[in-house]
Formats: C-alpha cells, sequence, structure tokens
C-alpha cells in the first residue's frame, strides 16, 4: 500500500515532539527534513492545535488537540468504564475525591473523576494537566513513563521541587514505593496521592489518584489512603491484561 509522503513527514514531526521541546532546526535533524519543510509542516500543525509555539524559548512542543484525540481513543477503548467502579470504590473508603489520568506528552491529564461527597471539597476537572514535577499524578507520569521536559523547573508554590537531583531522588522514591505524594506543592490547600496502572504489556496506561483539601488529608489520613489506592490500582490493572 502507498503512503502519502506528506503525511509520513508530518508524523514524523510529531513523534520528534514526543521526547520534548524542540527548535526548528532541531526537528529538521531528527526527521531528516529540511529546514524549509520542516518550518512548514510545524506551521500546518500549529494551526490545527497538534503542536504549540512557546513563545518564551521560540521551540515546539505537542498541542492539546492531541489529547482530544487520545481522549477519544481511551473512551473507545472503555478505560472510563473499567475504572468508574474503582472511583466510587476510593471516595467511600477516603471521603476524598478520585481521580483518573492518562500520561500525555508533557504532563497527565484527568480523564473522568468521582467528587468527594464532603462539603469542603477538592474540585477536579477534566482536561486539566497534572505538572510532572509538582503533583502526585504527574509523578507517577514521570516515574514510570517519561522524562521531565527541559528548561527551568516552574515553581508554583513554596513546596514545589525546583531542582533537578532532588526532583530525580524523589522519582526514585516513587518508583520504589509504587505510590506518589504532594502536598500544596502545586497549589496551596491541595494534596494528593496517585498510584500507576499499567497495561498488558507492563506500560503505564493510566494514573488513579485521590486529592483533597491539605489540611485534612494529609499525614496519617493520606497514609491511610494508600491500602486502597494501591488495590484500585492493582484490580484496574488486571482489568487491562497486566500481569
Amino acid at each position: 500500500m502507498r503512503h502519502v509522503a506528506a503525511v509520513d513527514r508530518a508524523l514524523a514531526v510529531l513523534e520528534a515532539l514526543a521526547e520534548g521541546e524542540l527548535g526548528t532546526n532541531e526537528i529538521a535533524r531528527r526527521t531528516g527534513l529540511n529546514a524549509s519543510t520542516a518550518s512548514r509542516q510545524l506551521a500546518t500543525l500549529a494551526a490545527r492545535g497538534f503542536v504549540e509555539h512557546v513563545e518564551e524559548t521560540g521551540r515546539y512542543r505537542l498541542g492539546t488537540r492531541l489529547i482530544e484525540l487520545g481522549n477519544a481513543a481511551l473512551g473507545q477503548a472503555d478505560l472510563r468504564a473499567l475504572a468508574r467502579p474503582h472511583l466510587r470504590a476510593l471516595v467511600e473508603a477516603t471521603g476524598e475525591t478520585a481521580t483518573l489520568s492518562v500520561p500525555a506528552s508533557r504532563d497527565a491529564v484527568t480523564v473522568d473523576f468521582v467528587q468527594s461527597r464532603r462539603s469542603v471539597q477538592s474540585v477536579a476537572e477534566l482536561g486539566r494537566p497534572s505538572i510532572g514535577h509538582a503533583t502526585a499524578t504527574g509523578k507517577i507520569a514521570l516515574a514510570f513513563g517519561g522524562s521531565p521536559a527541559a528548561g527551568r523547573l516552574e515553581r508554583f508554590t513554596p513546596a514545589t521541587i525546583v531542582d533537578r537531583r532532588r526532583l530525580a531522588r524523589e522519582l526514585e522514591r516513587v518508583r520504589d514505593r509504587g505510590l506518589a505524594t504532594a502536598v500544596e506543592e502545586r497549589e496551596p490547600g491541595l494534596a494528593a496521592i496517585a498510584a500507576p496502572v499499567f497495561g498488558s504489556g507492563g506500560e503505564l496506561v493510566a494514573i488513579l489518584g485521590v486529592q483533597g483539601p491539605a489540611d485534612r488529608f494529609r499525614g496519617t489520613t493520606l497514609e491511610q489512603a494508600e491500602q486502597p489506592l494501591r488495590e484500585a490500582a492493582r484490580a484496574l490493572s488486571r482489568s487491562l491484561g497486566a500481569p
């Protein structure tokens, strides 16, 4: 079957950007395209939302349109349907909001959640990215799926990890425990814990999380959420064919 050369070139650009932000010349080198062709490909992809131009650096990164398409693919795979009972069980067990996220090109993205029934609650948001170095879900995505984006790590609160050596040690602890926590690292007043969900090939396919107000969901309360979260993540992994 004949391939369409222009489509092949566009896909090569997207695959190169999956490794992180890149400039036009670097994309050209990695894909074997000349610089003018790479520039035209990037302009076309950016116009459709498949890539984004980062004004601060002049580089490009994958765009949110890919997240939308990925979410549609996941919906067809019934990931949300399989995860829903586990989200409800986590809310029952912990009293806090439970979330389902999927790893994306740079961070993880929330694709479903079940809200806590408490009057004071953490409000989840569909499509919201979980910053890799500043959230429990994002740390899982980095520890089991990818690597931090190049450049400076943004500080969101005084608790945000912005030193790369410290982040590397944190991610090693996450891999050892199979869990990640974050207390007021992305925004004041929010605490969360997350666990990886694996597919049939042992790859990271989703992340289950529990989040709540930091003034009550920290310390011992956060630790008590570990066991039900581990059990839910293992059960969902088995449903997806993981060993």
